[in-house]
Order: C-alpha cells, then sequence, then structure tokens
C-alpha cells in the first residue's frame, strides 16, 4: 500500500466520526507535542471535535507552542466514556506506551515513524524514512488540503526540528529541508522556536548537567554517563532535565556511540536514552531491552544497580561497533 492509499485511508477515517481522542507517548517531547497539536488543527478544519489527552506533564521548553491549552494531562482517558469515540496514537507502538488507561475497546489510529512502530491498530501507517511524525502530519495536511497555518507551521517545524536533533541525525535530507522551508514560508519562525526550545532551560537542567559530566567516562568508540535519584534531588532536577544530557556524550571526537542512564525512583531501574553517530543502529540495541526509537536515538529501561545496568548495555554497544 502507498503512502498516498494509506493517508487517503486516515482521511476516510477522520471522517467518520464527528469526534476524536488525539495522544501520544509518556514522557512527551517535541514531536509528539508538536504534531499532535498540528493534527488537532486539522481536525478542526475538517469539522471534527478533539479531546487531547497526555498522561504526563508538559515539558518546559515546548509550553509557548500555539494552543498548548488544548493538551489536558490525565492520567486517564477514561472521562471520555464512550468508547464509539476512536483515538488517534501519535508516535506509540502500543496502548502502554501512551500511559493512558480508557484508551481499550475503541477504534484505534496509529501514525507512527519508529523502527519499532507495530500494526496494533484498526488503521496503521509507519513510515520509518520519516524524520518525524511531524512530516507525516504535514502530508496529511496537504492531501486534507487544509490551510497551513502560522500556528499549525510552527508546531510542525518544532516537531521536526527536534526528533532530527537539530537537523543533525542521519534521517535528515533534502526533503526535511524542503519541509521545514515550506513551513517557515507559512509562518514558522525558525530563530524563534530554537530559542523557545535550546535556550529555555531551568537553571535544575544546567545542575543535572554538570552532575551527569561529572560521572562521564569514555572507553574508545563508547561513552556514558549516569545519575542518580540522590543526584536528581540535590540538583532539584526532574525527568524533563534529563533531556539532551546524552548529546554531550555523543559530541565527543571518536565517539560513536553513547548511553545516559537516568535513576529511577524506589524501582531499581534505570532509563537510558542511547544515541549513535550512524554505524550502530541503536533501536535495535534498545529493542533487546524493550525499547525502541530511531537508528541513531532510542531509549529503553533497564535494570539495575547501576553497575550491572551499565555493565548489559555497554556489551550491547561494544559488541555491535566491534
Amino acid at each position: 500500500m502507498t503512502h498516498e492509499t494509506q493517508i487517503e485511508a486516515l482521511l476516510e477515517a477522520f471522517r467518520a466520526s464527528p469526534r476524536f481522542i488525539l495522544t501520544s507517548h509518556a514522557r512527551p517531547d517535541g514531536d509528539a507535542l508538536g504534531s499532535v497539536l498540528a493534527l488537532a488543527e486539522i481536525l478542526d478544519q475538517l469539522g471534527r471535535q478533539t479531546d487531547v489527552v497526555f498522561a504526563d506533564p508538559i515539558p518546559l521548553i515546548y509550553r509557548t507552542l500555539p494552543n498548548i491549552e488544548r493538551i489536558h494531562h490525565k492520567p486517564s482517558a477514561a472521562d471520555v466514556a464512550d468508547h464509539s469515540i476512536p483515538a488517534i496514537l501519535l508516535e506509540c507502538d502500543g496502548i502502554a506506551r501512551t500511559g493512558l488507561l480508557g484508551l481499550e475497546d475503541r477504534i484505534l489510529i496509529n501514525i507512527d515513524h519508529h523502527a519499532s512502530g507495530r500494526n496494533f491498530a484498526s488503521i496503521n501507517w509507519i513510515d520509518e524514512q520519516a524524520c518525524a511524525v511531524g512530516v507525516m502530519v504535514y502530508r496529511i495536511a496537504l492531501a486534507a488540503k487544509v490551510e497551513i497555518t502560522p500556528s499549525m507551521a510552527t508546531c510542525l517545524y518544532t516537531s521536526i526540528l527536534s526528533d532530527t536533533g537539530a537537523f543533525t541525525y542521519s534521517c535528515t535530507n533534502a526533503n526535511t529541508f524542503a519541509v521545514v522551508h515550506d513551513l517557515a514560508l507559512r509562518g514558522a519562525s525558525p530563530s524563534q522556536i530554537a530559542r523557545d526550545i535550546y535556550f529555555s532551560n531551568p537553571a535544575s537542567k544546567i545542575r543535572l548537567l554538570g552532575a551527569a559530566l561529572s560521572n562521564l567516562q569514555c572507553d574508545g568508540k563508547v561513552a556514558w554517563a549516569w545519575v542518580t535519584s540522590q543526584d536528581m534531588e540535590r540538583t532539584g532536577a526532574d525527568a524533563e532535565d534529563c533531556e539532551g544530557v546524552v548529546n554531550y556524550l555523543i559530541s565527543i571526537a571518536g565517539v560513536e556511540s553513547a548511553v545516559f542512564l537516568r535513576e529511577l525512583p524506589g524501582a531499581n531501574e534505570f532509563r537510558l536514552s542511547i544515541r549513535s553517530k550512524g554505524k550502530l543502529d541503536v533501536a535495535r540495541v534498545a529493542e533487546s531491552f524493550g525499547g525502541g526509537g530511531h537508528r541513531s536515538a532510542s531509549g529503553c529501561t533497564v535494570g539495575g544497580p547501576l553497575d550491572v545496568a551499565t555493565g548489559r548495555i555497554l556489551i550491547q554497544l561494544r559488541d555491535g561497533l566491534c
């Protein structure tokens, strides 16, 4: 089935129901938030109602996105009790990835670009070649012949900028720049969006970065660092402050893969952010631990203690780079 045929199937599904639940994965990032808000605008123009629900709070750096007030932070979608209302899931490999309860027994629509994506829904569109789900939503907007407003353009540009690592990941190509060029023409401000994402950090994030980098270890082509629950408490940081720390590790000359480990409170587990410069498919590494993501940027959770979690992931990274 071609992408055009899949988009048409999506549009038919959108026309078939007057109302949708719209969500993405837990711990939302720029692609999750930007693409959901843009798709909500598309559905508005198609005359549909949307309930936009996320399980986790919105990170500080994305709170300036247009129409961000549409997003409700709830642990459950069960208050939308009518199970005839379909749910659209972006960037999820299953219902569990949303962190929400109450999505079961509904018609599900799945839009994803991860290598770990699965056909779990009634309608599935998975495009591993898309650099961000925002690009897929952009294509839906063009096919639906809706107006790409400045607010929609801003949300889509944000999703693409953040999910390409500021246009540094291997998924970035000529089409990526063609799309963001068009979005800039339609009202997205590249400089303002970059400032909002990269120059709006709380002080706690910088303190946490210092703690992580004080633990930096390098061994040949692999680098790693970690923070404990005590580090998190001492610096006043929370989970969203850990976003992007791993990028400092992968920036080291000669390093081909890097991992940042964050201890989860009271769980004897570590959340891992894994990066690669392209030689190693870290999505496969993450999948071996029950996670997933992209070839160059993925994540998973590994049981502790720290030396055990570190040892398990380093074996995988070193073997993959041999």
